[in-house]
């Protein structure tokens, strides 16, 4: 078997005012460098747009019909908030960004592909179970997480490395025993949460929060210490990842000094404890990471990793 890439173009149309960080040569810089000649293995997905189901299983109504039924003119931009906004292809993009991970997980599933990587915008951990935030509109890896418990399994991990914490993807999990999410995240920094008191309903919530500055030796401490201990505990059935790869050293958003063996080395030990608990499944969507040549050689980095365990 091998990895699967899922993306869309529509996921290109999402278009941010300009000087925005999360902007579309994001998406062409990851693409870019998973169509070269370093990965033939991989196997293209086009994605699906996600059905309205699989939405509110992690969002209110309320906030599905905001997304999806507002009208924004060519060219013109709808405001969230401070540093969110959608343009006339945001609702497509949002809706094919977690339908990427729900087809990933089905794929999975039937055994098509040994794991899956989401190339997608715009990103989701931050978007709440009520709220679209921080660049994200759905809460791609919730939805597709969600979605995995139409397979019959209960015991679903998020494991988070971006530099930000995932409020969104929290906030989802907090209330269900059977949810797991973990995330390592520069704090002080925005969305201003994940201090390690935030615990969830059942100790399901796991934050280790890094100082700025934190560089390699800090981050795979608190992974080998914590975040890895309390998976383990878990015994997860399905693996998924917020892959943000803005702690890198070059990102210009936060002040986290990591650089690509980092995430090879999280996505590893991840892989590993997919393997003894959960028949290897794992599923991984793009967050952030803002400077294009670090987002790019950090996302070879962690799909070079899925594709050797996807053959292991």
């Amino acid at each position: 078997m091998t990895t699967g890439l899922f993306t869309h173009d529509a996921c290109f149309r999402h278009v941010t005012p300009p000087g925005h960080p999360e902007c579309v040569e994001r998406l062409e810089a990851v693409i870019g460098v998973l169509n070269g000649s370093s990965f033939p293995g991989l196997r293209h997905f086009e994605a699906p747009k996600a059905d309205r189901g699989a939405l509110l299983a992690a969002h209110d109504k309320a906030l599905v019909d905001a997304i999806l039924l507002t009208k924004i003119p060519d060219g013109e931009f709808a405001r969230i908030d401070a540093d969110t906004s959608m343009s006339t292809g945001s609702a497509e993009a949002a809706l094919r960004a977690a339908g990427a991970v729900v087809a990933a997980v089905d794929a999975v599933m039937a055994g098509d592909i040994a794991n899956g990587f989401c190339a997608v915008r715009p990103p989701g951990h931050h978007a709440e179970r009520a709220r679209a935030m921080g660049f994200c509109l759905f809460n791609n890896i919730a939805v597709g997480a969600l979605h995995a418990r139409a397979h019959g399994l209960e015991r679903i991990a998020v494991i988070d490395f971006d530099v930000h914490h995932g409020n969104g993807t929290q906030d989802i999990f907090w209330n269900d025993a059977n949810l797991f999410y973990a995330s390592t995240h520069q704090f002080p920094l925005y969305p201003g949460t994940g201090r390690r008191s935030e615990r969830g309903i059942a100790d399901n919530v796991v934050n280790v929060p890094l100082a700025p500055g934190a560089r390699s030796g800090e981050f795979r401490t608190a992974f080998e210490d914590i975040v890895l201990p309390a998976l383990e505990r878990f015994s997860p059935q399905f693996v998924f990842i917020s892959a943000g790869f803005d702690a890198h050293a070059a990102d210009p958003l936060a002040a986290l000094n990591l650089r690509e063996d980092d995430f090879a080395w999280a996505t590893e030990r991840l892989c590993d404890i997919a393997a003894r608990h959960c028949a290897r499944r794992v599923v991984s969507a793009l967050e952030g990471g803002y400077d294009l040549h670090a987002l790019a050689s950090s996302t070879a980095a962690h799909v070079r990793v899925l594709l050797q365990e996807s053959v292991t």
